[in-house]
């Protein structure tokens, strides 16, 4: 792989794609579906897609750490979903179910839910415990991005 280029699968038909890392937040389109290569609305990811969804994005990702019985989580998700939107091609947004996958959140060590982290790559960049109404959910972001 060329040093100026990352490799990265279509969210919609799961083609790989060469993108120059100079055209990543331009938000690209894949080669086989002609859709944005990065998706429009949260992906779910699991302790066995982690590295793929988050770790291996070449975009800033924000993990909604989640569990359908938490009230809260569900208040804020329509919140993240039009950051999803709004953001396509800049940000990813994935939800981690903390029941089916435990592994994951007690490597980010989540205490409580909903709790978002914001990675670039690898790489921690923040953290927010409790749901946030969609002012506060673009200012943490913003901060960071």
């Amino acid at each position: 792989m060329d040093d100026d280029r990352v490799e990265y699968s279509c969210a919609r038909c799961g083609a790989t794609n060469r993108i120059p890392r100079n055209r990543l937040r331009d938000d690209p389109r894949c080669g086989r579906c002609k859709q944005s290569v990065f998706p429009d609305q949260p992906v779910a990811a699991t302790d066995a897609t982690w590295k793929r969804e988050v770790e291996d994005c070449p975009i800033p990702v924000l993990v909604d750490f989640w569990a359908p019985w938490c009230g809260p989580c569900r208040a804020v998700a329509p919140a993240l979903e039009q950051a999803a939107k709004e953001r396509k091609g800049k940000l990813k947004i994935v939800k981690l179910n903390v029941d089916e996958n435990p592994r994951v959140a007690a490597l980010n060590q989540v205490q409580s839910i909903p709790t978002l982290i914001l990675q670039r790559g690898p790489l921690f960049l923040g953290r927010v415990a409790g749901a946030l109404p969609k002012p506060e959910l673009d200012a943490f972001i913003d901060r960071y991005v």
